[in-house]
Formats: structure tokens, C-alpha cells, sequence
């Protein structure tokens, strides 16, 4: 096999990847399927995604795709198709239902009209992108894998949304029959792998293909970085950075800062909670409200605070991992994880070596581990460091995309020469 051959192992394939949120949606799971869909259009497969409009964090429609219906655009190699749906602007159960009946209702009526793939890849969540990828492929008689980065009926019955228990059973019984449609199953952490065979899922059938960090090191000066922001040395800056929604209950960083005016706690990006957070925060001189940082500076920022937070609500046991996670491990910047013990985020803290763990929603407990990074910062920084190590061993893009490069052969490997029926 030649250099060439070797670098292009998908020429002549067709690919359809259904994934709700893709670039330029920079948090959340769409970098990750923006990334896997550029690397298999450079590997030579013709690469189709079928996505929603941008709208995450935010929960708004993006200004250039407002009043679209239906969107085709190449990005970098691969043949984006957009349909619109409905975006709430805050969340219950009905609003969130209606949004994955929009995403699902639209998707299968105007499907992309494309040679038929040899393979259909779909993330879950969304719900409507497992129920999709699902339908495709049956169409198109060809392998379905859908990727785990969370499983939608555990998050809605923890989640907190008024008739949320309906939803969860309602989640539950649309994952399991995509699930146990699919040739192989990926998830991200081998901690979904138990619930995933509960839902009839032969092991056999798992991979797990972590994600990995998709930003870049920091590079400007920690220093320089913190006056633009106005961050004094002098003050420590805790920080948290990504999604506001209910899951993350970010009240316990509202809380922590009314008992510690001394220090500073930043909020930085969107999400349907922001205002509710907002109103939590008046008169709260210590709190700062942040957009979302530009690709460019994200890490940046995230290297100028002193300690980096990441929150989930107590009833919460996620087993996913946070995008944020693997960006603040990038960041070298020690980590606070005030989450149940026993999920994927906990595991992860703890596999790094990169930060602490407390109790969710308890600000004192949160504060105290604060006080203690601070009032010791030979401990701080050496908690911070393990987190690039950390990253360099299991969370590189190569090896993640590789593992996905692996996932797909084998699918293919295995449909070589069964014609369709």
C-alpha cells in the first residue's frame, strides 16, 4: 500500500454523519463532529453531515441562519446539510420534546440527497440524531453506528424539568431501539458501556472511542491575559466556562461567591439559565457574567483564572464527560469538580490527577477546596500540570480520531462484498 493509499484509506466511500450541533458551534459535542467529518473527507471518503441550525450554547439560531429552512454549504471538505427546527429558549419538557420532534420530523422528511452511504454515524444526544442515523440506514441497507456522548432518558429524568419522568421513559424506549438497531455502538467512556447493554446491547457490539481535546495550548501570557480582563493579582479568579442550563446547576457558584466576597467568580458563555443565574446574582460585586470566549483566546482565558470549575446538580450522576473537562486539562489550570462521585466526570478528575472533587451544589465545600488551592500554590500548579500530561497520554486528536478510524473499518471490513438488499 503507497504513503498516498495509506492517508486516504476511505477514497471512494460516502459517508453521512447526523449530528445536531456541528461548527461553528464551538462547545458541546459539535466540535467533535466537526472534526471527525473533516478527518474522513482529508481521508477520502465524500463526507455528508446532517445537522440543525447553529443554536448551542445559546439556544438561539445563529443571526446568518435565521428564517432558513434548509441550508447546503461546504466546509472544509465536507457537504453540510441544515434543516431548521425549533429552538426553546428555555426549557421544559415539552419545549425539549418539540425540539427533537422538529429536528426528527424535518430530517426525515428532507433527508440529504446523496449517493448511498456506505455507512451512517450519528450522535446521541440528540435523540432525533440516534432516531435518524437509525432510519437511514435501514433505507440505505448500510452499517449504523451511533456515538454515545449521553443518553438522553437518564438526563431527563435527572435533570429537573417539570414532567421530566415522562420524558426519560419516552428517551429511554427511543435510545434502546436505535441502540440495538445499530452494527456497533461507541461510547465515549467505558462507564456507559453497562447502561448501554441494558438496553439489550451485546457488549460484544461496544467500542468506547473517547473524545479528545479539540483546542489549542495557550499561548498568550497569563499575565497580559488578566488585565484585559481586569482580574487583579491580587484577587483569586475562579472560573467556570461553557453550557448554563439546568444540569449544571450553576447556583452553587452564585451561592459560593455571596460567602467569599474576596474572590472572584466568572461565568463565562450562555445558555438558558444565564439570566435565571443573572437575577440569582444582583448586587453580587464579586460575580462577573462572560460571552463565550473566540477559538483564539478560549484557552487563554481559562490559563489566566486560578482555579477552574465544573458543576453538575446533586441528582445528577452523568456518566458522560464535559467538553469543558478536556479544555481545562489543556489549560494547566487546577480543576474543581463539585459532581457526584462515580460518574464520568468524577472518574476523569480522578484519572488525571488534574483537581479535586466535592460534594455537588454545596458551596461551602466548594469554596473551602478553592482556599485550599489558593492558600497553596506549589499544590495548585502541580495539580494544574497533570492535566496537559494527562491529555498528552489519552486525550490527543490523533489517537481519538484514530480509534474512530478503527470503529469504522471494522464496519466496513465486516459489510465487504454483502450486497445490499
Amino acid at each position: 500500500m503507497t504513503d498516498a493509499e495509506l492517508h486516504r484509506p476511505f477514497d471512494g466511500r460516502t459517508l453521512l454523519v447526523v449530528s445536531t450541533n456541528y461548527a461553528p458551534e464551538l462547545t458541546g459535542i459539535g466540535p467533535y463532529a466537526t472534526q471527525l467529518a473533516e478527518h474522513w473527507a482529508a481521508a477520502g471518503a465524500d463526507t455528508h453531515v446532517l445537522a440543525g441550525m447553529p443554536h448551542y450554547p445559546s439556544w438561539r439560531t445563529d443571526p446568518g441562519y435565521r428564517g432558513a429552512w434548509r441550508v447546503t454549504e461546504e466546509r472544509a471538505g465536507v457537504t453540510v446539510h441544515r434543516r431548521r427546527h425549533y429552538v426553546p429558549p428555555r426549557q421544559s419538557a415539552l419545549r425539549r420534546a418539540l425540539f427533537e420532534a422538529t429536528l426528527l420530523g424535518h430530517g426525515l422528511l428532507a433527508p440529504p440527497r446523496t449517493r448511498p452511504p456506505d455507512a451512517v454515524v450519528s450522535q446521541i444526544p440528540s435523540l432525533a440524531g440516534g432516531v435518524i442515523g437509525a432510519r437511514l440506514a435501514a433505507r440505505h441497507r448500510a452499517p449504523y453506528i451511533p456515538v454515545v456522548q449521553d443518553l438522553m432518558g437518564a438526563a431527563a429524568a435527572q435533570s429537573g424539568i417539570r414532567g421530566g419522568g415522562r420524558a426519560a421513559a419516552l428517551a429511554s424506549a427511543a435510545e434502546r431501539r436505535a441502540l440495538r438497531s445499530a452494527t456497533l455502538v461507541g461510547v465515549i467512556h467505558e462507564s456507559f458501556v453497562p447502561r448501554v447493554a441494558a438496553y439489550g446491547v451485546d457488549p460484544g457490539r461496544i467500542r468506547t472511542v473517547p473524545n479528545w481535546s479539540h483546542v489549542q495550548a495557550p499561548s498568550a501570557g497569563r499575565a497580559g491575559t488578566r488585565a484585559r480582563l481586569g482580574w487583579s493579582e491580587g484577587t483569586p479568579v475562579v472560573l467556570h466556562a461553557g453550557n448554563m442550563g439546568l444540569k449544571q446547576g450553576l447556583e452553587v457558584l452564585v451561592d459560593a461567591a455571596r460567602l467569599a466576597p474576596r474572590i472572584r467568580v466568572v461565568l463565562m458563555g450562555d445558555g438558558n439559565q444565564r439570566e435565571v443565574l443573572r437575577a440569582r446574582a444582583a448586587g453580587l460585586r464579586n460575580l462577573d457574567f462572560l460571552p463565550p470566549a473566540d477559538e483564539d483566546e478560549f484557552t487563554d482565558v481559562l490559563a489566566a483564572a486560578d482555579v477552574l470549575v465544573v458543576t453538575q446538580r446533586a441528582s445528577v450522576l452523568d456518566m458522560s464527560v464535559p467538553s469543558k473537562l478536556t479544555s481545562y486539562f489543556v489549560s494547566g489550570r487546577p480543576v474543581v469538580a463539585s459532581v457526584a462521585q462515580g460518574g464520568g466526570t468524577a472518574q476523569e478528575v480522578q484519572n488525571s490527577g488534574a483537581g479535586l472533587l466535592v460534594a455537588p451544589e454545596d458551596p461551602a465545600a466548594l469554596l473551602s477546596a478553592v482556599r485550599h488551592l489558593v492558600e497553596a500554590p506549589a499544590r495548585a500548579d502541580a495539580l494544574g500540570a497533570n492535566g496537559p500530561q494527562y491529555v498528552a497520554r489519552h486525550l490527543g486528536r490523533e489517537a481519538g480520531l484514530a480509534r474512530f478510524d478503527a470503529l469504522l473499518t471494522e464496519v466496513l471490513a465486516d459489510t465487504q462484498g454483502r450486497p445490499r438488499r
